[in-house]
């Protein structure tokens, strides 16, 4: 079930109806797991028991481990625990990227021999909820969370459904406790959480999928485009992606806020980063910040000689690069960032820009990130390099075919307006959150209007197939 499809328009409007209708969590809680559960098997239904199997394996890990005083116990319940949990995300995302780059080795020392492929499909927002869980299961044992007596409330953590196929990554101590609150209907608050949900409604629909289209035209046939075209698709692209997933990130938010929830925000305007760190303090910061906590500091984050330091930042970006697909090209979009990442930190040191240089600093950033994206959208690594030399060696005049472009150009317009006047003035209440009420709603209507006139077909969100 799609957010921007009728199933969804009927569904969420239902089921916060029904939840504020009861009032009490006895009741409330069976009803959102059994919401999230319909959500997810609109997909494919069975698909449900790896979800289940996820949460109650690090259900009763968690209540092991929060039970077991021998340091020795708790670890290696712990490791079975992750282990059995991980094993899910190997065997339905990576086996058969492993097994052809396994099969690709020995044919290259004269072997031909491999294990046959499983003929599967990618679970959708299988690595959400797994990341999600492992979360879970770490925070019990470090002893910052105590495990969660409570299967339903447990189980509701993980597949909350506005954010259970492409996030936020949450944890553990933020969303769990909220489970167990009573919230009544405030209507400022559902409010507040429409806005979200229209806005993200608008960077999906009229931002990201029109200018999709070009980019999908091009990247679909790149020997016909000259790298002008290539890297005028590769711009909409960054666009594209950011508008997809923050639009998603945004709604998601937006519908957990109607019903009282509370959700980590997950982007804050990349592009106005000046420099890597600080781009990725912005971008997917559920899923940076969990790298953060549960792969580079137990590696010895900075607190360590330079040397392992960087190893550790890059380890952690070649990782973050798998997770986002079981593909060589995510893998060196990994190492493109661990790059970039380790040159800031050496080059830059703890120096903050201001003024021109920071303006300078943010264009070189822009920079690396929108080619960076060639790898992650790029069909291949052949792929991702043939654009990358046509866009610096092949240049010409950019094809300007697609119907849409200008539809789109016109939405990024209106997105860089309002991320500007986010980033530079945040204490001045404009555009739909003027003070004045005709303001608002003109804004309100012209997006929604524009939305509605964009909604043309049910398009997938990029971060699904993840």
């Amino acid at each position: 079930m799609l957010f921007n499809s009728l199933e969804f328009m009927l569904f969420f409007p239902l089921v916060c109806a029904v939840y504020f209708l009861l009032h009490d969590n006895r009741q409330r809680v069976p009803m959102l797991l059994l919401a999230s559960y319909i959500f997810y098997m609109s997909w494919k239904p069975v698909y449900a028991v790896l979800i289940l199997s996820s949460t109650v394996i690090t259900y009763f890990c968690g209540l092991l481990v929060d039970r077991s005083h021998a340091v020795a116990r708790r670890k290696l319940v712990l490791a079975v625990g992750l282990a059995l949990n991980l094993a899910l995300l190997f065997v339905f995302k990576y086996y058969n990227f492993i097994n052809d780059t396994v099969f690709a080795l020995m044919q290259s020392v004269g072997w031909g021999w491999r294990m046959p492929d499983l003929d599967i499909l990618l679970p959708v927002g299988i690595s959400f909820y797994t990341f999600q869980a492992v979360g879970y299961a770490v925070d019990v044992y470090r002893g910052k969370i105590r495990a969660e007596s409570n299967f339903l409330n447990y189980a509701l953590f993980v597949s909350f459904f506005p954010q259970l196929v492409a996030g936020p990554i949450e944890r553990a101590g933020n969303l769990l406790p909220q489970m167990r609150e009573e919230h009544s209907f405030d209507r400022s608050r559902a409010v507040e959480g429409l806005k979200m949900m229209l806005w993200g409604y608008f960077m999906k629909v009229c931002v990201a999928d029109s200018a999709g289209e070009y980019v999908d035209a091009v990247y679909g046939n790149i020997a016909a485009h000259n790298g002008t075209s290539l890297l005028l698709a590769t711009v909409l692209f960054s666009i594209q992606i950011y508008c997809d997933f923050g639009g998603y990130s945004l709604i998601a938010r937006g519908a957990a806020r109607v019903m009282g929830f509370r959700l980590m925000e997950n982007f804050r305007r990349p592009y106005f980063a000046s420099n890597m760190t600080e781009f990725w303090k912005r971008w997917h910061i559920s899923l940076s910040t969990w790298f953060m906590d549960y792969v580079y500091i137990p590696l010895g984050g900075n607190r360590v000689a330079l040397g392992r330091h960087l190893f550790n930042l890059m380890v952690t970006f070649l990782l973050s690069g798998l997770w986002h697909g079981a593909s060589w090209t995510f893998v060196l979009w990994g190492a493109w960032h661990g790059v970039f990442l380790i040159l800031d930190k050496m080059i830059r040191g703890s120096r903050k820009p201001h003024g021109v240089g920071r303006a300078v600093s943010t264009v070189a950033v822009v920079v690396v990130v929108v080619l960076g994206w060639v790898f992650f959208r790029a069909t291949d690594v052949n792929d991702a390099f043939t654009v990358l030399f046509s866009i610096f060696t092949n240049p010409g005049k950019p094809w300007l075919g697609e119907p849409k472009l200008s539809l789109a150009l016109a939405a990024i317009v209106v997105l860089m307006v309002k991320d500007m006047a986010d980033e530079w003035f945040p204490q001045r209440k404009l555009g739909y959150n003027s003070p004045c009420w005709w303001v608002r709603y003109a804004c309100y209507y012209t997006l929604l209007f524009w939305t509605l006139c964009m909604m043309s077909g049910r398009q997938a969100f990029i971060y699904f197939q993840f």
